[in-house]
């Protein structure tokens, strides 16, 4: 099992979106380098993320990526959908520099990579989103409203 932690915006939808996924083990939301070590107080320069484990002979991080990049818009700079701010910006962390590096090879392989605003980072510090934020969609799908992916899409991959 492996880990890469992914931010598209507001976390609910990425962990929702992500947790259905072929190869992906679980998924956890979080807070992506951030300066503390907890949810409480300022804003720390966080990234709303979903560390995402995942098997590996299952799974690759490019098509992980691949599919990351169906719920972001990569070209948009701390904005996803109606979620505006710093800790909404896109990118891609992990602690394994082979993660990193398939990553930044993903983005530049594209056609638009001189467009793409996604952030590629080791991850320096990692903190569990506060249990209300854990598999938000899942447990309350009526806050599905507040979330940047179409419907349709953020369940695309869910067995029935």
């Amino acid at each position: 099992m492996e880990e890469i932690f992914f931010a598209g915006g507001c976390l609910w939808g990425v962990q929702e979106f992500m947790k259905h996924l072929p190869g992906v083990i679980s998924t956890e939301a979080g807070r992506a380098n951030g300066t503390t070590n907890t949810t409480q107080g300022e804003y720390d320069g966080y990234a709303e993320c979903v560390r995402t484990q995942f098997d590996p002979s299952v799974i690759s991080v490019e098509q992980l990526m691949d599919y990351f990049f169906e719920i972001i818009d990569p070209y948009s700079v701390n904005k996803q959908g109606q979620d505006v701010g710093e800790k909404y910006r896109t990118g891609v962390y992990s602690r394994h520099p082979a993660h990193l590096e398939k990553v930044q090879n993903y983005i530049l392989a594209r056609d638009d990579a001189r467009l793409i605003a996604v952030e590629v980072l080791p991850l320096h510090n990692y903190v569990k989103s506060d249990d209300e934020h854990q598999d938000r969609l899942t447990l309350h799908p009526e806050d599905h409203s507040y979330c940047h992916i179409p419907f349709d899409l953020l369940h695309k991959y869910k067995k029935t």
